[in-house]
């Protein structure tokens, strides 16, 4: 009886992933939703627009769609901002399992603070969340509480325009991983 609802959610997840990535923004394209964004979460949370004046770069995903129903997956296309221009880009893909069930709709930056940081991103075969520098996520009233010299690690995290509901508890994996868009 349960085998139905997890195929289905397997499916579901691959075709949500799927249609994301063959929509293959262009370069331009990631660049604009990337800035926009960031512009938008530095006129929604001051301290992130303070965070951003001192970060090295800033990698922005936009538009990272999430979906699942016990197996899920997500994907999403950033661009790397250094200095006010976009200088690289990238993808955000995972996967999860556990109890969960929904779908939504996210942006999130990563504040690169150091050198060290920055570099890891193109180490290896990608940059895996939760491996190698230390990210510490914030949302709004955390940030709130940030003050220049709490500011101390390797990356800050901001999640934000989250639209549709997703619950669960489970094992994720998040990959991100550069790109050569047109």
């Amino acid at each position: 009886m349960l085998r139905k609802p997890f195929v289905g959610a397997m499916v579901m997840a691959y075709f949500v992933l799927a249609g994301q990535s063959a929509m293959g923004a262009t370069a331009a394209e990631i660049s604009k939703n990337s800035q926009a964004a960031l512009k938008t979460l530095y006129a929604k949370v001051p301290k992130a627009k303070e965070l951003g004046s001192k970060a090295l770069a800033v990698l922005v995903f936009p538009n990272v769609i999430k979906a699942g129903l016990g197996v899920g997956g997500q994907y999403g296309d950033g661009a790397l901002i250094k200095g006010g221009k976009t200088v690289a880009y990238y993808n955000t893909a995972g996967a999860s399992v556990g109890l969960q069930a929904g779908a939504q709709k996210y942006g999130y930056a990563l504040f690169f603070m150091n050198a060290n940081a920055l570099q890891q991103i193109d180490k290896a075969e990608g940059f895996d969340i939760g491996v190698g520098p230390t990210v510490v996520v914030l949302d709004e009233g955390a940030a709130k509480s940030m003050t220049t010299t709490t500011m101390k690690d390797d990356i800050y995290a901001f999640i934000f325009s989250q639209k549709g509901l997703m619950a669960g508890l489970g094992i994720q994996g998040n990959k991100i991983t550069k790109i050569n868009p047109k």
